[in-house]
C-alpha cells in the first residue's frame, strides 16, 4: 500500500549536521501528518518532529532550534535537517506518515520506515 524509504543517516562529529530524507510511495490517495521519531536501546520511541499537510510543525523540546522538518508534497517526501548535533542525538531515526491508501475503505493508517542510524561522536 504505502512504503517509506529513509536515507541520510550516518556518523558525524558533535556540532555537525545531517539531513534525513523519507520518500513515500505506493497507492496513495493522500498523505497527512509526516513525522520523525527516534529510538535508543532500552528506551521508548520518541517524537522528534512532525509536520502537517498544511505545513504546521512541532518539535521535541530537546531539538528545538537545532532541527528543522520540512516536506515536499509533490514528491511525498519529508526531510529532517539536523544541525548542531550532540552525542545524545545518537539513535535510530524512523520516518512515519499518516496516509490514506487507495482501498475500498479509504481509511487512514500510520506507516513506518525501516529506520536509519544516526551516530554523533564526541
Amino acid at each position: 500500500q504505502v512504503q517509506l524509504v529513509e536515507s541520510g543517516g550516518g556518523l558525524v562529529q558533535a556540532g555537525g549536521s545531517l539531513r534525513l530524507s523519507c520518500a513515500a510511495s505506493g497507492s496513495i490517495f493522500s498523505i497527512n501528518r509526516m513525522s520523525w521519531y527516534r529510538q535508543t536501546p532500552g528506551k521508548q520511541r520518541e517524537l522528534v518532529a512532525a509536520i502537517t499537510s498544511g505545513g504546521r510543525t512541532n518539535y521535541a523540546d530537546s531539538v528545538k532550534g537545532r532541527f528543522t522538518i520540512s516536506r515536499d508534497n509533490a514528491k511525498n517526501t519529508v526531510y529532517l535537517q539536523m544541525n548542531s548535533l550532540k552525542p545524545e542525538d545518537t539513535a535510530v531515526y524512523y520516518c512515519s506518515t499518516d496516509a490514506v491508501p487507495y482501498t475500498t475503505t479509504m481509511a487512514q493508517y500510520r506507516y513506518w520506515g525501516q529506520g536509519t542510524q544516526v551516530t554523533v561522536s564526541s
